[in-house]
């Protein structure tokens, strides 16, 4: 969770974006002065570990993208394949992968971005979206935007609607959703200072 480790600082405070959701905060664990003092690491190991509450986290997604008209699901690297997986076992849709720059062997639409702490590379093969195709973005959270902004920008390069980005955790005072292109979604967000 690399992300986090420059993110959360000082006391943050969790919240479920509606009352149905709240039980999953008991699956978030603080961890403090992770990596270095000063930081209160949030982590989600807990929530993977139970099948029960995993499985429940994936049908509020479902529950939420039931009606959208979906093609497929895209799931950002590297954990966005987690949730974005599962999600699209549970509403029997594709699972199309974007990439860390040079991890896909056929040919591919690529995009540079910048992050939190550098930049960054994504790619996705050109031949796993076509032309119209309504797709949700998921990953685990949502910091600044830029990574889910850079996946819509694949997937728009080759044809494809992106309806909204989906996230376990936005990490609000980051101003993801405000740099966002497109429409957005989370079950819990974490106030953090930037």
């Amino acid at each position: 969770m690399k992300r986090l480790f420059t993110l959360l600082t000082g006391v943050a405070s969790l919240i479920a974006t509606e009352p149905k959701y709240q039980w999953i905060e008991e699956y978030i664990a603080t961890v403090p002065d992770f990596p270095k003092p000063g930081i209160q690491f949030k982590c989600y190991p807990d929530l993977l570990r139970n099948p029960e509450a995993f499985h429940r986290v994936i049908q509020a997604f479902a529950e939420r993208y039931r009606d959208f008209n979906l093609d497929a699901i895209v799931g950002l690297d590297s954990r966005g394949f987690i949730f974005g997986t599962a999600l699209a076992y549970e509403m029997n849709l594709p699972f199309v992968m974007v990439r860390k720059g040079g991890k896909l062997p056929r040919k591919t639409e690529k995009v540079d971005y910048q992050l939190e702490y550098g930049k960054a590379t994504f790619e996705i093969e050109i031949e796993s979206i076509h032309p119209k195709e309504r797709v949700v973005i998921i990953d685990d959270l949502l910091a600044t935007g830029g990574t889910a902004n850079a996946a819509g920008s694949l997937v728009e390069r080759l044809g494809g609607q992106v309806v909204e980005v989906g996230c376990l955790i936005e990490l609000e005072g980051l101003h993801g959703r405000e740099n966002l292109k497109y429409p957005f979604f989370s079950l819990i967000s974490i106030e953090v200072d930037e």
